[in-house]
């Protein structure tokens, strides 16, 4: 009786890992095809991310360097239209590129940008004022200028933010 049973357990055994395994493998593949989808999801965040901030660290740079070229020249009474139309690019990338950038980071480099930008924007509307004759007895392209460099170690926190959330610990 037991080699009887024996056999007839081992009968429905094969049965049902017979019925079983198309079941399991459809399974497996499919939690390793979501798995696959998840991977793709996180890479192609992170790639966005990365040309974000990539997009934004050199826009911002850009900007800030033709802010301060900007009241260089308009100190030594050489700011032309040439350089009035450059900083109004400038601003407008920098600007474009601010705005994308906020749809995808994270808050604590939004933060970090929002204080780069306000300052970047005070000072492209210092030298706004300064052209047109406007500015207030203490707003000289020098003073300014000195406020314009305060900002360099906020775009450095902003750059280390960026490469910290990415991953990059150097």
């Amino acid at each position: 009786m037991s080699a009887a049973i024996a056999a007839l357990l081992t009968a429905v055994a094969g049965v049902l890992g017979t019925l079983f395994a198309p079941l399991v493998a459809t399974w497996v593949s499919k939690r390793q095809r979501a798995e696959e989808a998840r991977a793709d999801k996180r890479r192609r965040h992170f790639e966005e991310r990365r040309a974000a901030y990539t997009s934004m660290n050199r826009a911002s740079r850009h900007f800030h360097t033709l802010l301060k070229d900007a009241l260089h020249r308009l100190r030594d009474g050489v700011y032309t239209d040439e350089d009035r139309a450059q900083l109004e690019a400038g601003r407008r990338d920098y600007r474009d590129r601010y705005a994308e950038a906020q749809m995808i980071i994270p808050m604590t480099v939004i933060s970090a940008s929002h204080d780069l930008n306000t300052v970047l924007a005070a000072t492209d509307a210092a030298i706004k004022r300064i052209d047109r004759g406007l500015a207030a007895d203490t707003e000289t392209p020098d003073q300014v200028l000195l406020t314009l460099k305060a900002t360099e170690p906020r775009l450095t926190a902003m750059h280390r933010i960026m490469r910290e959330d990415l991953g990059i610990t150097d």
